[in-house]
């Protein structure tokens, strides 16, 4: 059985979002990929007061300085697209409005015939929670759990009711409903983090790191998931930030899913040994146009596809 591929969308500062966004979306589909993707990044602190990822002294890439809204990107691509699943990998969920969103992704779910996927995370930029003005960036976990719990409530059955910490629902009626129950995926690196997953969510959206961490992070939620009892499979979706260089490898040291395509699909076909259900492959922050960003695609999935992956 081959694993699913997806394709992250071009939502970055040299790409014509309201043109190539459809024209990307429309291509992907017919290429073969199953899916459609989006990520989230709010803004560029300059001058930047934290590190990328949090990490001291790393420094936010160029590509982050505009960076066009999640939300808004996958409607144009369901209104250009007629399977391709769309999902979130990851909207930094404590940056917005829990009914605003949950009522956003019925909307849009309903209207793309059921195919939403909400990948839901944290974050880590202090700028961000401080310009989303919703909940501060220490109550990010109780934010989060909060916020599936509207969405799970927004979109069952009316009337909808929710008493939580910020939104209380007395009784109302809300509609659209999505066109089936909504998957939940997180990003989920930590012990506790793992716990709401294995309790609240559908399913994982690791990163590609490398085979030998994601191989134990997966080992360690599926863990998690028997000691707790949960019997219910565990979605997967790994997603892979390739940058691609037209002359091939990077060579010695080099990171994974760097070089050419061929360089891109031997690095997918390792990950693929893991087990997981599907690859999203996002290609847009290394490539100059919509173009190449579809001419790099088409290969990249035919490779894949004849290497068995």
């Amino acid at each position: 059985m081959t694993t699913r591929l997806g394709l992250g969308l071009p939502q970055m500062r040299q790409y014509d979002i309201g043109k190539d966004v459809p024209d990307v979306a429309r291509a992907a589909e017919r290429m073969g990929y199953e899916s459609l993707w989006v990520f989230e990044r709010a803004l560029f602190p300059e001058p930047a007061t934290q590190g990328l990822y949090g990490i001291e002294g790393l420094p936010w890439p160029d590509t982050y300085r505009s960076v066009a809204e999640p939300l808004v990107v996958l409607a144009l691509a369901a209104a250009a697209t007629e399977r391709a699943r769309l999902g979130t990998s990851v909207l930094v969920a404590p940056l917005h409005v829990p009914f605003q969103l949950a009522k956003s992704l019925a909307t849009l779910d309903a209207a793309s015939g059921g195919r939403v996927i909400a990948g839901f995370g944290t974050g880590w930029s202090h700028d961000e929670y401080a310009a989303a003005s919703v909940r501060p960036f220490a109550e990010r976990g109780r934010a989060l759990d909060e916020l599936i719990g509207v969405c799970r409530a927004v979109w069952g059955p009316d009337p909808v009711v929710y008493d939580g910490d910020v939104t209380k629902i007395a009784s109302a009626v809300v509609g659209p409903k999505p066109a089936r129950p909504i998957p939940i995926m997180l990003a989920a690196g930590s012990g506790r983090a793992r716990r709401r997953l294995v309790d609240h969510a559908d399913g994982w959206l690791p990163a590609g790191i490398g085979v030998e961490a994601v191989t134990e992070q997966w080992r360690l939620l599926r863990d998690l998931a028997e000691e707790r009892g949960r019997t219910e499979p565990i979605r997967t979706v790994l997603r892979v930030n390739a940058r691609y260089r037209a002359n091939g490898r990077d060579g010695a040291g080099r990171r994974p899913f760097h070089g050419g395509v061929d360089q891109i699909v031997e690095d997918l076909a390792a990950h693929s040994e893991i087990g997981l259900d599907e690859i999203l492959v996002d290609l847009q922050g290394s490539l100059r146009d919509a173009e190449e960003l579809k001419d790099v695609a088409a290969e990249v999935y035919e490779k894949a596809r004849a290497a068995g992956i």
